[in-house]
C-alpha cells in the first residue's frame, strides 16, 4: 500500500514516522522549506520514550502523481481546502483519510469525492511543531483509531490497521468509525472549551471549587447534542471520558489553549461551533459551550 501524508507537523509527523519504521511505505507531501528542512536534517520526532530520527521521501505538491491508494490529511480544520487543493495531482485515486478535528469536513470531502472514497479516522495525540523543525510529542498519549465508512473500504481498513499494529502506538478499528468520531468530538469540545475560558490546564480547573462540575455540564451538553444526532456516548466512554476531564494535578490542555496563547489561528469554529450548530433550537440548551464559543470568538477577532 502506498500512503501519501500531507503535512509533517503533530499528527502527520508522529504516526506517518511511527509508519515508516514499521516499514510502511510512506511519502510526505510538504511545503517547500519543510521539504528542505526534512531533506537535510531528517524528521526527527521527540517522545518522552525517546527520540529518533527517520529519512522519508518527501515531495511537493507539483511533482505529485495519482500513484497512492492512501491519502491522509493531516491539517488543521480551517486548512482543509488547502490541503485539498494541495493534492489536486494526486487525488483521482485512492482512499482519502481525514484526522481532522470535529465532523463537518466529511460533508466537505463526500461532496467532492463520493462518500465511498472518504474513510474514517481519529487521532489522539498532544504534539507540535518544536524551534528546531521536530516533531514533539507532549505527552504519552497517541493512538490511531480507523474504520471503513462504506463497505467498500473495508480491506484498505484492515490493511492500515495491521501496519499500525506494527508500530509501538495505540492503535483500534472500529466498524462504527463515526462514533469513534462523535466520541473524541464531545471530549476535544469540552476540553478545548474549559481550559480556554480558564486559560489553564485541567488540573489547575479542578483545584478550584467549581471547575469539575462545570467540566462535567459542558461535557453532558455536549453528549446531548451527539445523542439528538444519533450518537449517543456510551456510559463507558462518558465515565473514562470524565475522569481525565476532572483529573486533579493533570498539566493537559488543549492545542486550542496553545494555539490562543501563541496568537495563532486556532479551530473555535470547527470544534465548538460547528458543534454548537448540531443542537437542536429549543430542545437542547447548551449555554457553557456557547459561552466558551462566544469567548474565543472574540479572542480570534482581536488578535487578527
Amino acid at each position: 500500500m502506498k500512503i501519501l501524508i500531507v503535512g509533517a507537523g503533530g499528527i502527520g509527523g508522529f504516526f506517518g514516522a511511527k509508519l515508516h519504521q514499521a516499514g510502511a511505505d510512506i511519502t510526505y507531501l510538504l511545503r517547500e522549506k519543510r521539504q528542505q528542512l526534512i531533506q537535510d536534517q531528517g524528521l526527527t520526532v521527540e517522545t518522552p520514550k525517546g527520540n529518533f530520527t527517520i529519512h522519508p521521501k518527501t515531495l511537493l505538491a507539483d511533482q505529485l502523481e495519482p500513484v497512492y491508494d492512501l491519502i491522509i490529511l493531516t491539517c488543521k480544520a480551517f486548512d482543509l481546502d488547502g490541503s485539498l487543493k494541495s493534492i489536486a495531482k494526486a487525488s483521482s485515486k485512492g482512499i482519502i483519510l481525514p484526522f481532522l478535528n470535529g465532523l463537518t469536513h466529511l460533508n466537505t470531502l463526500d461532496r467532492q469525492f463520493g462518500k465511498e472514497r472518504v474513510m474514517g479516522g481519529v487521532a489522539h495525540i498532544a504534539a507540535t511543531i518544536s524551534e528546531s523543525g521536530s516533531v514533539k510529542q507532549l505527552t504519552e498519549l497517541g493512538t490511531l483509531t480507523v474504520g471503513p465508512r462504506t463497505p467498500g473500504q473495508e480491506a484498505l481498513s484492515q490493511e492500515l490497521f495491521t501496519l499500525c499494529k506494527k508500530t509501538d502506538f495505540d492503535a483500534f478499528y472500529k466498524d462504527n468509525i463515526e462514533q469513534a468520531l462523535w466520541d473524541k468530538w464531545v471530549f476535544l469540545a469540552t476540553l478545548a472549551g474549559m481550559t480556554t475560558i480558564c486559560r489553564g490546564s485541567i488540573g489547575e480547573i479542578a483545584a478550584t471549587p467549581y471547575g469539575k462540575d462545570l467540566s462535567k455540564r459542558m461535557f453532558a451538553e455536549c453528549c446531548a447534542i451527539a445523542a439528538s444526532c444519533g450518537y449517543a456516548i456510551a456510559q463507558s466512554t462518558q465515565v473514562s471520558s470524565q475522569e481525565i476531564l476532572t483529573k486533579e494535578g493533570s498539566p493537559f490542555t488543549a492545542s486550542m489553549l496553545r494555539d490562543l496563547l501563541a496568537g495563532k489561528r486556532n479551530e473555535h469554529q470547527h470544534i465548538l461551533g460547528d458543534l454548537i450548530g448540531f443542537a437542536s433550537p429549543g430542545s437542547i440548551d447548551c449555554p457553557l459551550l456557547q459561552i466558551a464559543y462566544t469567548h474565543m470568538a472574540v479572542e480570534s477577532k482581536n488578535s487578527a
